[in-house]
């Protein structure tokens, strides 16, 4: 990649930690104790920080799935059986995995990013402002004079 990650598995997740503690001035260590402390004071490395730990949940899938791979090819003859191409085909998923967590971060790192600025920027903001439900989770409040509309019930028939 020219971007500087190589294809090696632990670079890809060492190169996007060294980033994320440039971008960020800290330590992964103490960028975490600063989410966990305060996780709105600033969303963006919040989300960095949630996507870093899926980066790495990922990678140590991989690093699994590689071993028991090679531990299968290890005992197998010159022929691959069907579990060995089963195992092979879990490492082909885990690396998808790992890597599209790994665009993930390079996205939310990357200021000027696509889907970043104008409009795709405004409506992402607009989705971060909303805290509560997006309906009503009880019934507004009528007052005692005021009946229930006719048409919601009708002793004895209910209501087509």
């Amino acid at each position: 990649m020219s971007d500087g990650i190589s294809d090696g598995a632990e670079d890809v997740v060492g190169v996007l930690t060294e980033r994320i503690e440039a971008r960020f001035a800290m330590d992964m260590d103490q960028l975490k104790a600063a989410v966990a402390a305060a996780p709105a004071a600033n969303p963006a490395a919040t989300d960095v920080v949630k996507w870093h730990g899926l980066l790495v949940e990922a990678q140590l899938v991989l690093d699994s799935a590689e071993d028991d791979l090679l531990a299968a090819l290890d005992t197998q003859p010159s022929e691959v059986d069907d579990p060995a191409m089963g195992l092979a085909h879990r490492v082909n998923a885990a690396v998808a995995t790992r890597d599209g967590r790994a665009l993930v971060v390079r996205w939310l790192l990357d200021p000027d990013a696509p889907g970043k600025k104008e409009l795709a920027a405004e409506r992402l903001a607009r989705l971060r402002i909303h805290t509560g439900p997006a309906v009503p989770i009880s019934a507004p409040h009528r007052p005692a004079t005021t009946p229930a509309p006719a048409s919601a019930w009708r002793a004895g028939r209910p209501v087509r």
